[in-house]
């Protein structure tokens, strides 16, 4: 007989994590998508090729160099050692910074594409109208890319429900701490625990499908709003 009990602190934890991952997504990727998006410097696609360098890099080398950075002799464990701790490397506190990293290119290019569709037209017209650049930014901007601000917040949180070789790399298998459930299931088919692996593929399976469905719906719902 299944114990389900034993399969929710995987799917506490990964929901956690995706949880705060997305929301420091939109803190410190809308300000990047923005700058990508009205920025004239040459170097500019330099930097966006290094935000979607997670689309190309194997989740391992990317992982494995996020270890080293997290680990004692990085900037992850200068940053540990003012709390007293060691290091960042397979703690919670890792695996949110590595999937931050991992999933930044899902939530900066749809926010850049929305920005960039809003045009200038809108902001100049607010400037004329006596708003400040920032004023123009959240009562403007933020509401014209609303679509795009949460296309990238599904994307993010998704991607992150479904990592698995980057979160390894850092975290490795801490029941509690850093196991999630892409590493839950792997040890159950390496465990032959068959039924426990199907019970949790099965429910991402259908929580992939419903947020592609759900992505799709919101998508052309926002076209039709479209004049």
């Amino acid at each position: 007989m299944l114990d389900s009990a034993s399969l929710w602190p995987p799917v506490v934890l990964t929901l956690k994590l995706a949880a705060a991952s997305t929301v420091l997504l939109l803190i410190v990727g809308t300000p990047i998508a923005w700058w990508l998006a009205r920025t004239s410097v040459r170097w500019k696609e330099v930097v966006a090729a290094v935000v979607a360098l997670p689309l190309v890099l194997p989740p391992t080398v990317l992982g494995f160099y996020l270890l080293l950075a997290l680990g004692p002799g990085g900037p992850g464990g200068w940053i540990a050692g003012l709390t007293g701790a060691r290091t960042l490397a397979f703690t919670f506190e890792g695996i949110l910074a590595g999937s931050v990293v991992y999933s930044m290119p899902f939530v900066v290019q749809p926010i850049r594409n929305s920005f960039e569709a809003v045009g200038g037209r809108p902001l100049e017209v607010a400037a004329t109208l006596g708003a400040s650049p920032w004023d123009a930014f959240w009562t403007v901007a933020i509401p014209l890319a609303r679509p795009g601000i949460v296309s990238g917040a599904v994307l993010g949180f998704a991607h992150t429900i479904g990592e698995f070789g980057v979160v390894l790399m850092i975290g490795g298998n801490i029941p509690g701490e850093t196991k999630v459930l892409s590493i839950a299931i792997f040890e159950y088919v390496e465990t032959l625990q068959w039924a426990r692996a199907h019970a949790l593929a099965g429910g991402m399976l259908v929580f992939s499908f419903a947020v592609i469905l759900l992505m799709m719906v919101h998508l052309k719902r926002s076209e039709r709003r479209i004049p």
